[in-house]
């Protein structure tokens, strides 16, 4: 794999993970709700004037356009299990934002994942 393709694979995982962030930060504002036709409106609203969740929609949106390159480039058997990395990603930025737990086992998967990425990449 090249380095355009690697780059552009990170840049979609640094994307993806802000996004994630910025609709669970959305979410955090707004709360725990239930999918009913009451709240169908007010929740509703509520999630399209987040400017978290505006914030993150785009940049999952932008990051279509940079996985759109990527599988110009290359296969996506070797694309989408790199891009796992997001998982790690944005597991960490919970753990430092939100003190989500990253337990023994949670990192055991983590440490999974990059075998996994190194054994795709590798060939």
């Amino acid at each position: 794999m090249n380095f355009t393709v690697f780059a552009l694979i990170i840049l979609t995982v640094i994307l993806n993970t802000y996004a994630q962030i910025s609709l669970k930060a959305g979410m955090m504002q707004i709360g725990v709700f239930s999918f009913t036709w009451e709240n169908l409106l007010p929740i509703t609203t509520k999630v399209m004037l987040s400017p978290w969740i505006i914030s993150g929609v785009l940049v999952y949106a932008g990051s279509v356009f940079v996985w759109l390159m990527v599988l110009s480039r290359t296969p996506v058997s070797i694309a989408y299990p790199i891009s796992s990395l997001g998982y790690i990603a944005t597991a960490i930025a919970a753990y430092y934002l939100w003190s989500e737990d990253l337990t023994p086992l949670r990192i055991a998967g983590i440490l999974i994942i990059l075998l996994g990425v190194y054994l795709v990449a590798k060939n």
